[in-house]
């Protein structure tokens, strides 16, 4: 498997990075979340831009970018805009969508871009060609907060997702019992040994999901989210707390 070089942070080898995302509505309380990061357990930060109350106003936006990415240091910035159907702060149309991260791709802040794999087909292409031509990363994600999938639609997602280009699939589903977890680790460690030739992201959310976020070294998934303060997603584990688990299995194991 390939593994996908950000700044100093090598995912797809050893344990599973952390990445905390930050969802500050204000931009001087995301640069002072910023800041702490490194001390909270970050490996890789993710600035949701839907939470950000000036998130439509583009020179606002890069601005901001600027002045997180000068807070992180040398943590590699993933920036995301999650729409309102996969569970975001914001609607936005396709035109707004691609203007957004065509502007963050070509401003140099950011290190990886996320595209929503079924937002639409024409500004994903769009995306992910402009962030390789650059040299920014992209993770294609997806995210069913409604259901776990069966493992050979979550397969058919993943082959898109790498059809498409993206450098990183990601998906994210909703378990309704201990059942669709299994599924989801399961069709994980499957992908990742059998489909994907590139680091996967896969989780099951909420407190039947919680496994998932730190079993990643087991079961073939790269990156794991976690809080610092505020959740993202529901089920997400203190990054402090969460890095130490995944060092100790890792030291178990290695």
């Amino acid at each position: 498997m390939k593994t996908v070089r950000v700044r100093d942070v090598v995912i797809g080898e050893g344990m599973p990075k952390v990445c905390v995302p930050i969802v500050e509505i204000k931009l001087k309380d995301a640069v002072t979340f910023a800041e702490n990061l490194e001390a909270g357990g970050a490996d890789i930060a993710e600035w949701r831009i839907d939470w950000f109350d000036e998130a439509y106003e583009i020179s606002k936006v890069v601005e901001a970018a600027g002045c997180i990415r000068k807070a992180l240091k040398e943590i590699p910035l993933l920036a995301t805009f999650r729409t309102a159907t996969e569970g975001g702060e914001k609607e936005i149309n396709v035109k707004q969508y691609i203007d957004l991260n065509l502007a963050l791709i070509r401003s140099g802040y950011v290190d990886i871009i996320d595209v929503e794999l079924f937002f639409d087909e024409e500004a994903a292409k769009i995306l992910v060609e402009e962030a390789h031509r650059l040299g920014v990363c992209v993770i294609a994600s997806n995210h069913d907060f409604q259901k776990t999938p069966e493992k050979e639609e979550l397969f058919r997602r993943v082959k898109m997702m790498i059809e498409l280009g993206a450098d990183i699939p990601k998906i994210a589903v909703m378990p309704q019992n201990v059942e669709d977890v299994m599924i989801l680790l399961t069709a994980t460690y499957e992908m990742s040994r059998y489909i994907s030739d590139r680091p996967v992201i896969t989780m099951s959310m909420s407190k039947e999901g919680v496994i998932s976020r730190f079993s990643g070294e087991f079961f073939g998934s790269a990156l794991t989210f976690a809080a610092v303060g505020k959740e993202s997603a529901p089920g997400q584990i203190d990054a402090g707390s969460l890095k130490k688990m995944l060092s100790q299995i890792h030291n178990i194991i290695s």
